[in-house]
């Protein structure tokens, strides 16, 4: 028989399914701008990102209320607190990511100089799709409790940033221009969030996974090493 607790815990993981969607979409539509190497992104999908940035913010409140209130309400026993308490931090940080998303957004309509973009589009492009594939694996590791897609995503962010760095090297090297517009490059790269932004977004797919891991076993793994 359904209980109220049951009831109470299935409805905030139903939120916390939507929640989720709406993040992958989020990422889905900037990796689709993002691909096609241009800086103006069509209207009325910049409007459809930030009406959902907006739904966003409302469920992650609503989520919140909902687990305080069935922690306070209905005693849940540790493996459905350990659920719910790693299902609050997987908002959190999924949050974080919508933020990133609207940000990568705005940097990328203020480039000055598209010749600039055009030498770093396919790296962002790059770049992205590797940080969102993490959050999705991420995601699968607490929706199916498998622990195996939450240590694949956290040992993947190492290898993930020192790609990165790879990648921006060989991006300033094969610049066609002279030392000077070698040297703008390399001021915009050093000054634009866009990148680090995405680096970030790896970063948030991380902590979801260690909370994944938090629920599947209990076990605290923040600032562990993985072996």
């Amino acid at each position: 028989m359904t209980t109220k607790k049951d009831e109470a815990i299935n409805s905030i993981l139903s939120d916390f399914e939507e929640f989720a969607n709406t993040v992958l979409t989020q990422l889905d539509l900037l990796e689709k701008f993002v691909s096609s190497g241009e800086v103006n992104f069509p209207e009325k999908h910049v409007k459809e990102m930030y009406s959902n940035e907006k739904k966003l913010d409302k469920l992650e409140v609503k989520i919140s209320d909902k687990i305080v209130n069935t922690i306070v309400l209905y005693q849940p026993v540790a493996s459905e607190i350990r659920k719910v308490i790693a299902c609050y931090r997987i908002i959190l940080n999924l949050e974080r990511v919508g933020d990133m998303v609207i940000n990568i957004l705005n940097f990328i309509h203020n480039v000055k100089a598209p010749e600039i973009y055009d030498e770093l589009s396919d790296l962002i492009s790059n770049m992205l799709i590797s940080s969102s594939s993490m959050v999705n694996k991420a995601l699968l590791a607490f929706t199916n409790d498998d622990k195996e897609y939450a240590i694949w995503t956290i040992k993947n962010d190492s290898v993930f940033s020192e790609n990165n760095k790879k990648l921006l090297k060989k991006a300033i090297k094969k610049s066609s221009g002279g030392n000077e517009e070698k040297q703008i490059l390399m001021s915009f790269i050093n000054m634009n969030a866009v990148l680090s932004n995405i680096e970030r977004i790896a970063d948030h797919a991380t902590n979801i996974a260690e909370a994944a891991i938090y629920s599947i076993e209990g076990k605290d793994i923040r600032h562990k090493k993985i072996d």
